[in-house]
């Protein structure tokens, strides 16, 4: 009820029933609640596409020591929103992001390739610093994760910005190329194929990584869960990361997939850069081997439809 739906689906007073009702439904029956409060629309031709994110743990400190030599950064004071006039404005309105050089000049802040090659190093940004470049790399994918040092230690950390540089699926990319599929000689179209196929040609595989301009800043995070867009924990099995333009954030989702373990209720709570478009959704998985192996294979088409607070199809003249 505190936020701007992106959508333009409801209004903020739409979700005051279903709220209300929330506080107070105690052990009733969940379907009866959701019967009673929402309806379904099915946005565009409702045709879906989710895919699996979840919380990876790898090797990281606090403090640089040998073997931890990656750095892991936080958010740049330097990176920030162009002023009104020194750049031309993004699609929604808002500024883009950059810096200022030396002379005042707003430019695109440095790229994956520019950072890893020092851009940013002796700085003081750096928050953590892992082992391996490419669980970095995959980590910033995910936007959230743990660092687990040798002692045990475990530091959590969270999104906390990014460098304003559009995003590209290096995904897509290797499947544009041949390299990934289901045909002879390629590998696996997951991410554990992605990974294997960077670890055993590295050269290409820095390439590829660089390929994404993008770069994610973290933050430390002290709660029970990482973050989502809406600055609570997500939750494996119930979090789905979607594109606000199309659907609610807070909104439920039924998902009918051809991941049967995807199927069922989902709750808008998140977003993505790869995340866009109508009904194009990312499952949140959890932390864990488990959650890595059904994140990583996760790639399923199927149907969306969204729920809705009762009366938003009939103001808005749906049938």
């Amino acid at each position: 009820m505190s936020r701007t739906d992106g959508s333009a689906l409801t209004r903020p007073e739409d979700w005051r029933p279903a709220c209300t009702a929330a506080e107070n439904w105690g052990t009733g029956s969940p379907i009866l609640f959701f019967f009673s409060y929402f309806e379904t629309v099915r946005v565009g031709d409702g045709k879906a596409h989710a895919t699996g994110y979840y919380e990876p743990e790898i090797a990281g400190v606090r403090t640089r020591q040998p073997g931890f030599d990656v750095p892991v950064y936080g958010l740049p004071p330097d990176l920030v929103r162009a002023k009104t006039g020194d750049a031309k404005p993004l699609a929604d309105g808002r500024m883009p992001r950059g810096r200022y050089d030396a002379d005042g000049r707003f430019t695109a802040y440095w790229d994956r390739a520019a950072i890893e090659q020092g851009a940013l190093m002796g700085r003081g940004h750096e928050i953590a610093w892992a082992q391996d470049p490419v669980e970095v790399f995959f980590l910033q994918v995910q936007g959230s994760g743990r660092l687990k040092a040798p002692d045990g230690a475990v530091m959590r950390i969270g999104y906390a910005g990014q460098n304003g540089l559009p995003y590209t699926s290096i995904g897509k990319v290797m499947r544009d190329r041949g390299l990934i599929g289901d045909g002879p000689g390629q590998y696996p179209a997951s991410m554990q194929g992605i990974m294997q196929y960077i670890r055993e040609h590295p050269a290409e595989g820095k390439a590829l990584m660089d390929e994404n301009k993008s770069y994610v800043f973290f933050r430390e995070l002290t709660g029970d869960g990482p973050l989502g867009a809406l600055s609570v924990p997500v939750r494996p099995h119930a979090s789905v990361a979607a594109d606000p333009r199309f659907v609610p954030l807070g909104a439920p989702v039924w998902l009918d997939l051809d991941r049967r373990e995807a199927d069922g209720l989902w709750v808008a709570q998140d977003t993505g850069g790869a995340i866009k478009g109508a009904n194009r959704f990312d499952t949140f998985w959890g932390a864990g081997e488990q959650a890595r192996e059904i994140a990583g294979d996760m790639s399923a088409p199927g149907k969306a439809l969204v729920l809705v607070p009762k009366g938003t199809l009939a103001r808005l003249g749906v049938r």
